[in-house]
């Protein structure tokens, strides 16, 4: 069994583009689904932390693996 349930990749979009496609993703999930996202956009980390306050959607983890992104997400 995955760790996900579904997964997001805008590696390579830029500040809001990352942001906006995760949340058009956690509207089509159900309550307590996991939401994958990979992004390039250092930006992001910043940007998913703020959005999981603002949402109250959980921020799992988020990691750097050499500039490259990943957020897992659980929708609240």
């Amino acid at each position: 069994m995955s760790e996900f349930d579904h997964q997001v990749d805008v590696r390579g979009l830029n500040c809001p583009l990352p942001i906006l496609r995760a949340k058009k993703a956690l509207a089509k999930i159900n309550i307590g689904e996991t939401l994958e996202v990979l992004s390039t956009d250092p930006g992001s980390v910043k940007d998913f932390e703020a959005f999981s306050n603002q949402t109250g959607n959980e921020l799992l983890s988020s990691e750097d693996n050499n500039g490259e992104f990943r957020f897992l997400l659980r929708k609240s």
